[in-house]
């Protein structure tokens, strides 16, 4: 059995180990691959496994010994899956690996923006700490989250876990969701305008659907509180990129901590990188050691049990 691995290099460069995948059949790993170069690379394999490579209906109809594609990932949005149905190839995803990862990112952010940690650690080393007549100085707001309200859309593993950590702070939590908790006593789940109005920090964990792309629109950054902050660790598209920097530079809010964008990489010159307190990530927050770890277990299980005859996570 061969498994072809097509960009393998975001999830292990070099840190963590293939040998159980090879225990399974002749692994070739490509750490990067071009959608052009998919069918030269995968034509006699049976098992195909990509990250943020493409395969499109066209490249699958070149691919007549392929059985199964693996994701390197929660998102499948890469994989033409209905194409892959049509041929009884199953896909099949991560669904469960970063939940602790990204929501501890998500705090990070929220604390950047709040305690402005990395712009006054720079400062430091630019000596102006040295230079200060007094024993301390602040060049920007220094907030505490303590009563502050944290609104998460989105309430799945990911933001419920971040909701959890918010409200370690003493935090008041809102939320919305389309699938309310009962059991959850602790946070108020409103609709998204509500949330949007009230809160101090908004955070995103909700998938990309058509409904949820710019559904953070110059409206509703327009409806948020001119001292509130706005973290994405979900998926770039959510927000309107050119209304928030329009939001950012008018100070309709206060600023942004970003872990994803609507295209990337983003170019060199996009306007976020100088936007008035905004702070932008590589789309980094799933990446700790620990939780690709737990992925590539997982994606040798899903390969496992194909294999055994019995898939497991498939999205199609």
């Amino acid at each position: 059995m061969k498994i072809v691995v097509l960009d393998g290099h975001t999830l292990n460069p070099g840190d963590l180990s293939w040998g159980n995948l090879e225990a399974l059949g002749d692994v070739v790993v490509h750490e990067h691959s071009t959608e052009a170069q998919v069918v030269e690379r995968a034509r006699d394999a049976q098992i195909v496994l990509t990250n943020k490579t493409p395969i499109s209906r066209q490249t699958l109809a070149q691919l007549s010994q392929v059985c199964y594609i693996g994701v390197l990932a929660t998102g499948f949005n890469i994989v033409d899956v209905e194409a892959a149905r049509e041929r009884d190839i199953p896909v099949c995803n991560v669904p469960i690996y970063g939940t602790a990862s990204v929501a501890q990112a998500t705090i990070a952010h929220m604390l950047n923006l709040t305690q402005r940690i990395g712009d006054h650690a720079v400062a430091v080393a630019g000596n102006r700490w040295a230079q200060c007549r007094d024993f301390s100085f602040r060049d920007h707001p220094l907030v505490e989250l303590e009563g502050l309200t944290f609104g998460v859309i989105g309430f799945g593993r990911i933001g419920r876990r971040t909701a959890e950590l918010a409200r370690a702070f003493g935090m008041q939590i809102l939320a919305y969701t389309r699938t309310p908790d009962s059991s959850v006593d602790w946070a108020e789940f409103v609709d998204v305008d509500e949330l949007l109005k009230r809160s101090d920090v908004v955070s995103l964990h909700c998938p990309l659907t058509p409904e949820t792309e710019n559904m953070i629109s110059a409206e509703r950054l327009a409806s948020m509180k001119p001292t509130a902050f706005l973290v994405n660790t979900s998926r770039g598209p959510l927000v309107d990129e050119d209304a928030l920097h329009a939001a950012l530079e008018a100070g309709t809010i206060a600023g942004a901590g970003l872990d994803v964008m609507a295209v990337e990489p983003p170019a060199a010159d996009h306007p976020l990188y100088s936007a008035s307190n905004c702070y932008v990530t590589p789309h980094n927050a799933w990446a700790t050691g620990a939780a690709r770890g737990r992925l590539l277990d997982t994606v040798v299980d899903n390969v496992g049990a194909f294999l055994d005859g019995s898939p497991q996570n498939v999205v199609n």
